[in-house]
């Protein structure tokens, strides 16, 4: 794996990250990641997942100066690759715990909210939110439900059409994260949570998640629809010159910090 190294503990397994500095996902991400959890489904020695990052990045989200490059059959390929993650990770039946390691926007957001529990370091900085609307990226519907469905309707609504980040301590409040604990601790708290879950009978609480889900998996479904608005919307000129603004700008900064 180029982008992931994969931790084996007794029962349970992590996944961490491991791209450059923040992680922004491309397309081979998004393969290894589906690649590592099928296995990891399949494989009855591993009992739950932990999904984590780097220090002061779980993800900074889309990989917008590779993505830009792409054309149009490969961007169309790296929406629908990405939309199946996400129905994959959302369907995943085993414990899976994020263990969020600093800011997780956009992409990075998406990751962690098929997650059936969320915990994020401490930090006057990390933020995490759906906000592709602040970057004009179409968000699709099973994305609004996800957020619905650990927000509720009118928060979710709202941070949405913001497209807001949030802060940690905001993301408490609105239940998007369980805890916030030091950036040291989150690995920590997140494999303790694990090993709770690890001790109730695993037939009884994979059933259990089942049902917990199940009107929010009646209503999602790969929408081979959005993808293709999002991959069309990729392309309109007025949308792509900002995004062709904000990538060269991120490349300035990045080497001006050199």
């Amino acid at each position: 794996m180029n982008t992931l190294e994969i931790i084996h503990k007794e029962n349970y397994s992590i996944v961490r990250m491991k791209r450059g500095k923040v992680n922004a996902i491309n397309h081979e991400m998004v393969r290894e990641l589906s690649i590592v959890f099928e296995e990891m489904e399949e494989a009855s020695s591993i009992k739950g997942v932990i999904l984590t990052g780097q220090p002061h990045y779980f993800s900074a989200g889309l990989d917008l100066i590779e993505l830009i490059r792409y054309n149009e059959e490969e961007i169309n390929d790296f929406f629908r690759a990405f939309g199946e993650l996400y129905d994959q990770l959302l369907r995943f039946p085993k414990p899976f715990i994020s263990a969020i390691t600093g800011h997780s926007p956009a992409g990075g957001c998406v990751l962690a909210i098929t997650s059936d529990n969320r915990y994020m370091a401490e930090g006057e900085k990390y933020r995490i939110g759906l906000n592709e609307v602040a970057v004009n990226i179409q968000i699709s519907q099973g994305l609004i439900d996800a957020y619905a469905f650990w927000l509720g309707e009118g928060l979710a609504n709202r941070y949405i059409l913001e497209g807001k980040l949030l802060l940690g301590p905001e993301a408490l409040a609105a239940g998007l994260v369980d805890d916030l604990v030091p950036l040291n601790e989150v690995l920590e708290i997140a494999e303790n949570k694990m090993k709770q879950y690890l001790k109730a009978d695993p037939e009884i609480w994979l059933a259990t998640k089942k049902k917990l889900r199940k009107h929010w998996l009646e209503k999602t479904s790969i929408e081979r629809g959005s993808l293709k608005e999002a991959a069309k919307l990729w392309w309109k000129p007025e949308i792509r010159e900002k995004m062709e603004a904000y990538v060269k700008s991120f490349s300035n900064k990045k080497n001006t910090s050199k």
